[in-house]
């Protein structure tokens, strides 16, 4: 017997077994109007209303549902009501400008759009055939619980659920559609790996709309679990709800730890959920002192992972082992900032260039309506044309004897500040548009806060009276603000080879001197 694996099993279980524990607890300061607390059978009604609502409107199988959100409840079920019901969730960045959101929605083909009320001035001008701003009205319109159907989706574990889009190395991002399947051995192992069960509290500190929380979410609510939703990232309000609500996991870019440690040297009394609570953390690696601190001041255990939205994410997993246990803090630090081991049905390997590359049931479909970036993307080694296919991840590194990965350089130009991947062409584009600059660089360079920042290095024209702060505010008139470069360096010229290509290497280099890789 073979049955499809899709996003509505983690929901049908938690409605059988859980149905009246509390599952959800949503941002309490939610503009939209919080949903309050939530069961896990109110939840499971609303994801049936959803998809009703959508069935009502005439948006068929298969058709693109659009969602720019902070962290909310409503999310977090469209995440499993509209893929749940075969039609595919596309969540999108809350920080991106309004360009680039029209941009998704368009190439998406997407036919509704639902706003987080707090963006709904910033992206007025996008439109889409259906389109609200979430709360009580968009509830009324979308939620239709006494609805018939009239199709009926056939579960299809290689349909598409989402559609997530991704900086990566062109101008225009990749729409990266990830499978019912992938999602749900994302999820399965993911969430095995995690140990996570039925007694653990998660703290949704990880964006939703960031490879699906990395798939965290479906683990927790197939496990009957208590989700907490927040809304904004504040160091202080973290550890005040690891207090509140008994939190036993999160998920966190660096500069989020960054911000715990920082509220935590302030606070009042013993930490919350030392001994309990851990952190899993991903989007580049943190300095060892970072992982030393959480575990030996916070007292959590830290937890690294490595992967990519194209990977669903989980590639592998570095979690403290038994041989670890009597090391000294900082030698142990050492040890877990190595990416880690391939999780489990994964396969990593390292190409005769020094790029990462991976197999596994966790591999994307493809790019959306982008058939030639899939097949540059997934392919046979090049030390192996005719062997099996390959996701070339793009990043530099090397395996190690303990076969742990740690990731030493990135090959495509991708920046990662925050968690957050930025293209730095895209922002090289839209510097360049500026009449007065002639030549534009963009590199990330190390930031103890963001890990990486973006800097701008700037050729203008000889009247120009630009300044830093000028080309600043005109690229944040293109640009989501955490692309925007945090400083501009002015040049005469910019390094280049013979035939006028842009030697990033040399123009990094005098950056991370001393540096032991060239991420952070």
């Amino acid at each position: 017997m073979k049955v499809a694996l899709t996003v509505n099993d983690f929901l049908r279980r938690a409605e059988d077994l859980y149905s009246h524990r509390i599952g959800i607890i949503d941002e309490p300061d939610q503009p939209a109007d919080s949903w309050g607390s939530l069961t896990y059978a109110e939840m499971a009604d609303k994801a049936r209303a959803l998809a009703n609502g959508l069935d009502a409107l005439g948006i068929g199988i298969g058709e693109r549902v659009a969602m720019v959100s902070h962290n909310s409840a409503r999310l977090l079920t469209a995440l499993l009501g509209v893929s749940g019901s075969g039609r595919v969730l596309v969540p999108i960045n809350f920080r991106l400008a309004a360009e680039e959101v029209r941009y998704i929605v368009g190439h998406s083909g997407a036919r509704v759009l639902l706003v987080d009320p707090e963006v709904d001035e910033a992206l007025a001008s996008v439109t889409c055939e259906f389109r609200w701003v979430m709360g009580a009205d968009s509830d009324k319109m979308l939620l239709k619980p006494d609805h018939t159907p009239a199709t009926v989706w056939v579960p299809d574990e290689d349909a598409t659920a989402t559609i997530n889009y991704t900086s990566g190395t062109t101008a225009r991002p990749k729409g990266v559609q990830l499978t019912h399947r992938n999602i749900w051995l994302n999820a399965t192992t993911f969430g095995w790996q995690l140990k996570i069960d039925d007694r653990d509290v998660y703290l949704h500190t990880l964006p939703q709309f960031h490879c699906n929380g990395w798939g965290v979410l479906y683990s927790i609510t197939g496990m009957g679990a208590r989700h907490i939703i927040i809304r904004k990232i504040d160091g202080a309000e973290i550890l005040r709800r690891v207090e509140q609500h008994g939190v036993t996991l999160m998920c966190a870019a660096p500069a989020v730890a960054s911000a715990i440690l920082d509220a935590a040297a302030t606070w009042d009394g013993p930490i919350p959920g030392a001994g309990r609570t851990r952190i899993v953390m991903a989007g580049a690696p943190p300095p060892t002192r970072t992982i030393e601190r959480i575990e030996t001041e916070l007292g959590w255990e830290f937890i690294q992972i490595y992967g990519l939205t194209e990977t669903t994410p989980l590639l592998t997993m570095n979690r403290g082992r038994e041989e670890l246990d009597d090391l000294a803090p900082n030698e142990r630090a050492v040890k877990l900032s190595r990416a880690g081991g391939a999780a489990i049905g994964v396969q990593m390997r390292i190409s005769p260039q020094g790029e990462v590359l991976a197999r596994g049931n966790h591999i994307m479909g493809g790019y959306w309506e982008q058939p030639q970036a899939t097949a540059d993307a997934v392919k046979p080694a090049s030390d192996d044309p005719d062997g099996p296919e390959w996701f070339h991840t793009g990043d530099g590194g090397y395996i190690d004897d303990d076969h742990y990965v740690t990731i030493s350089d990135r090959k495509k130009d991708v920046i990662i500040t925050g968690g957050e991947n930025v293209s730095s062409i895209e922002v090289e584009d839209a510097i360049f548009s500026h009449p007065e600059i002639t030549e534009v660089a963009v590199i990330g360079v190390p930031s103890e806060k963001w890990g990486e920042s973006v800097l701008a290095l700037v050729v203008k024209t000889p009247e120009s009276t630009l300044t830093e702060a000028d080309v600043i505010a005109y690229t944040r008139t293109k640009l989501a603000g955490y692309k925007c470069p945090k400083e501009i360096e002015f040049r005469d010229s910019l390094a280049r080879t013979a035939t006028g290509k842009l030697q990033k290497f040399k123009l990094r280099e005098p950056f991370w001197a001393g540096q032991t890789r060239q991420v952070n």
